[in-house]
């Protein structure tokens, strides 16, 4: 009759294996988007859209940026995190999932707040691309002049 369709099984990875209750966030830089799924009691695990954190984040700088808000609040090692993230490029979906950690932290223990507040953890930065305007070749270039 009809012909089988051929649909491979999605792979496992062992991100889907992190069960139980999370502490949920979502933390935006540029156009990145985080959603940040905390889970206490875990053993530090860290996974962004099912790959491992050493593995998607090879910069050290970048993981220093996305786990200081759990360093600062001496809770590294404490939580199993999910994340995923789209949009935008490296950097800025790092500081939106530190955003989305912070945020989430605060969800799981609300007196930690003026310590996560005072080092700038939980400020939107709101800066985006400026728009092209018309007549210009980028937002504010003008094109050449030439007197002659």
């Amino acid at each position: 009759m009809g012909k089988k369709l051929n649909i491979p099984e999605k792979k496992e990875s062992p991100a889907d294996k992190i069960t139980g209750k999370y502490h949920y966030a979502i933390g935006r830089r540029k156009s990145a988007i985080a959603t940040v799924r905390l889970y206490p009691k875990g053993s530090g695990q860290i996974f962004i859209n099912g790959i491992e954190f050493e593995t998607y984040f090879p910069i050290d700088s970048q993981r220093l940026a996305i786990t200081a808000p759990l360093t600062v609040s001496s809770n590294d090692g404490k939580f199993d995190i999910t994340i995923h993230v789209k949009g935008g490029g490296k950097a800025g979906q790092a500081d939106a999932i530190r955003l989305g950690i912070a945020r989430a932290l605060l969800l799981w223990q609300s007196e930690l707040r003026p310590i996560i507040k005072s080092h700038g953890f939980l400020t939107r930065d709101s800066r985006v691309k400026e728009r092209k305007k018309p007549g210009l070749k980028r937002a504010r270039r003008a094109p050449q002049f030439s007197k002659r």
